[in-house]
């Protein structure tokens, strides 16, 4: 059965990055009516940030030169790495039986918000591979940050998750869906550029309906 994981971020209840998420998350069901759907909001119902018992576990597969997923739980040993484990072990489970992970997030600080480190930190550990899952993810922007403009340089958000999805999960083929200048929307200064942020939804909208058909295949 194919399976959907879909991650908001956003701490704004309505977002742009939560709409493109939806769309493409409406998309794929559609398109995909056997398949399996799985919804976690890291801004509503935050991940807790990584323990001591965590960074125990990390140093135990990093001895153990351990790399078969099944059996991390192989590495408790005290109550808290257990108290850890038990915080891994269903974001981890969620995340191994997707096909598709798509990541709806809005740009903090030319990043990603606090939330969604935690749970990329919760899910990642050394010399793990999640090929062959594709990840999508959804941005918003609250500027201009596409190649070419002024502020393109600052893009930590983009740079950071395609590094992060390739370095530790050896996926390489993350696809990006970006919904630019959405400040225009509620700063004066920006007004001009409004028809800027309207066309650039549009054209992530869809594109995230493009894509979803695409992946549902």
């Amino acid at each position: 059965m194919p399976t959907l994981l879909h991650i908001d971020a956003s701490a704004r209840r309505r977002s742009v990055s939560r709409r493109l998420g939806a769309e493409f998350a409406r998309s794929w069901r559609a398109a995909r009516p056997d398949g399996r759907y799985l919804y976690r909001d890291v801004a509503s119902d935050p991940v807790p940030f990584i323990s001591e018992g965590w960074t125990q576990l990390c140093d135990a597969v990093l001895a153990t030169g351990r790399t078969d997923l099944d059996r991390l739980e192989d590495v408790v040993r005290t109550p808290d790495q257990a108290a850890a484990w038990a915080v891994v072990k269903p974001l981890l489970d969620e995340l191994r039986s997707a096909d598709v992970v798509l990541i709806a997030t809005p740009m903090y600080n030319y990043s990603i918000p606090a939330s969604l480190k935690a749970w990329l930190d919760q899910v990642t550990f050394p010399r793990m591979s999640l090929a062959p899952r594709r990840f999508v993810v959804a941005t918003a922007r609250g500027g201009a940050y596409s190649p070419g403009a002024p502020k393109a340089p600052f893009d930590y958000q983009e740079r950071f998750l395609r590094d992060f999805v390739a370095g530790h999960y050896g996926v390489t083929d993350t696809v990006f869906v970006n919904a630019e200048m959405t400040n225009a929307l509620v700063d004066p200064a920006l007004a001009e550029f409004r028809s800027t942020h309207e066309e650039s939804l549009a054209r992530a909208l869809g594109s995230a309906r493009e894509i979803a058909l695409d992946y549902a295949k």
